[in-house]
C-alpha cells in the first residue's frame, strides 16, 4: 500500500522513471481490463465509497491530463485490494523475485486451432497441418478447411441418402479448439480436450450427434428434424437454438446453458425445459436449474477466461486443458474465490501473474523435457 502511493505520487510530480511508468500502466491495464479482485461486489462498493472522497481529493490535485476519471477509479481499486505492493515487488525489485512465472524460458504458449478428423473409413486427417481447401469427399459430401480454421461440409450431389449412415469424429487435444459447420448448416465450436461424432449426412426424422468435453452449438432450425446432442449423462433436444454443453469427466456436473431459443434436457426418466439465461446441472442423477451469466459460460468461445467467484481448483482445470499441462497442489487452500477476465491468447505466465496479484496464491512453472517429463504448474498458498 505504501509503495503504491509513493509511486503514484512520483507519477503526479513527473519524477517516475520509464520502468516505473510502465509499472503504473500495468496496474491500470490489469485492473480495468481483467477486473481482478477477491472482494465481493458488495465489499467493493462499500470500500470504494469509504475511500472515494479521500483518494479523489488527493489524486485530482494532479495537473496531468492523463488522469481521466476511469484511471482515478482504477487507482482507487488499486489501493483497496493492495495490488500495488505485489507489482512493485515483482517488477521494480525484480532481483528479489521468487516466483518462477517471471522466468520467460519456462513459459508456455496458449492453445490454438488444433484438431484431428477421423473419417468413416478410418482415415485420420490432422486439421492443424492440412492445407486450406477440400480435404475429402464421402457419401456425396465435400469436406473443406477454410482459411479461418473451420471445417465445412457441403452436399455436392444427390447421392442416394438411404444408404447406411456413416460417421465422422473430430477431436481436439488439450491445448486445442476447432469449429465445425455440419451438413445441415449448424455450427459447433469445440473447446480443448473435446470430441464430436456426427453423420456425414442427416437423414430420417432427427439430427443426432454425440459429444464429450465442451461444445457450443448454433443449431440450424428444422422443425421436421429435431437436433439431439447425446453424451454419457444426458440428451439435449432442440429445434433451432444456441446453447453450451460442458461435460468434462473431471468436473463435478454436466452443465447445459441456454443462450437463445428453448431446449429440453433429458436424464433417464427426468426432463427439464429451460429458457435463455438458465443452466441445468446434472449431478448424482438429479437435474437442477439455475440462472447464470451466459457471458461467463461462453467466454471460452470468444477467446477469454472469465472467472467469477471461482475456487482455484476450478480455475486450474480450465488452465490445464487450454495450456496442456498438469497441475500439482502443495499445502492447503482456503475457501477463497477469484475473479478475472483474461485473454486466452496470453502465455500461461501472464495468466498466473494476474492470479498471483491477489497476494494469496503463488505458482511455479515446471517445463517438460526431452525425456518425456510432463510440463506442469505447482500451486502454492
Amino acid at each position: 500500500m505504501k509503495e503504491a502511493k509513493e509511486l503514484l505520487d512520483k507519477y503526479r510530480s513527473g519524477k517516475c522513471n520509464p520502468k516505473e511508468k510502465l509499472l503504473l500502466q500495468k496496474w491500470f491495464h490489469h485492473l480495468h481490463e481483467d477486473e481482478l479482485t477477491e472482494l465481493t461486489e458488495t465489499d467493493l462498493r462499500i470500500a470504494k465509497k469509504e475511500f472515494r472522497q479521500k483518494m479523489i481529493a488527493d489524486i485530482s490535485k494532479s495537473k496531468l491530463p492523463t488522469l481521466w476519471p476511469r484511471i482515478i477509479s482504477a487507482a482507487i481499486i488499486i489501493f483497496i485490494i493492495s495490488v500495488g505492493t505485489l507489482f512493485y515487488q515483482d517488477y521494480i525489485k525484480n532481483s528479489d523475485a521468487k516466483h518462477a512465472i517471471s522466468e520467460v524460458q519456462n513459459d508456455i504458449s496458449p492453445g490454438g486451432n488444433i484438431a484431428t478428423l477421423t473419417l468413416a473409413d478410418g482415415r485420420k486427417i490432422s486439421l492443424t497441418d492440412a492445407k486450406n481447401g477440400q480435404l475429402a469427399e464421402q457419401s456425396g459430401i465435400k469436406i473443406s478447411k477454410t482459411a479461418d480454421g473451420q471445417l465445412v461440409y457441403n452436399i455436392s450431389n444427390s447421392e442416394n441418402s438411404s444408404q447406411s449412415l456413416s460417421y465422422n469424429t473430430i477431436e481436439t487435444p488439450p491445448g486445442g479448439q476447432y469449429q465445425v459447420i455440419l451438413p445441415d448448416g449448424s455450427k459447433v465450436w469445440l473447446n480443448s480436450a473435446s470430441s464430436l461424432r456426427y453423420p456425414v449426412r442427416f437423414t430420417g426424422n432427427e439430427r443426432r450427434v454425440e459429444i464429450s468435453g465442451e461444445a457450443y452449438f448454433e443449431v440450424a432450425h428444422n422443425r421436421k428434424m429435431p437436433f439431439r446432442v447425446i453424451n454419457s449423462n444426458q440428451t439435449v433436444e432442440v429445434l433451432g437454438t444456441h446453447f453450451n454443453i460442458m461435460a468434462y469427466p473431471d468436473e463435478g456436473s454436466t452443465n447445459t446453458t441456454l443462450i437463445e431459443g428453448s431446449v429440453r434436457i433429458i436424464k433417464e426418466n427426468k426432463s427439464k425445459i429451460i429458457t435463455p439465461g438458465q443452466q441445468t446441472r446434472i449431478k448424482n442423477g438429479d437435474i437442477d436449474v439455475a440462472t447464470v451469466d451466459v457471458s461467463q459460460v461462453t467466454a471460452w468461445k470468444d477467446g477469454y477466461f472469465m472467472f467469477k467467484n471461482e475456487d482455484i481448483q476450478s480455475i486450474m482445470r480450465q488452465i490445464s486443458r487450454w495450456y496442456n499441462l498438469k497441475v500439482e497442489y502443495q499445502g492447503s487452500f482456503s475457501e477463497k474465490v477469484f475473479g478475472a477476465k483474461i485473454s486466452r491468447t496470453r502465455n500461461v505466465s501472464e495468466v498466473l501473474e494476474i492470479l498471483e496479484s491477489t497476494g494469496s496464491i503463488h505458482f511455479k512453472i515446471i517445463p517438460g523435457d526431452a525425456q518425456g517429463k510432463e510440463r506442469r504448474i505447482i500451486v502454492m498458498p
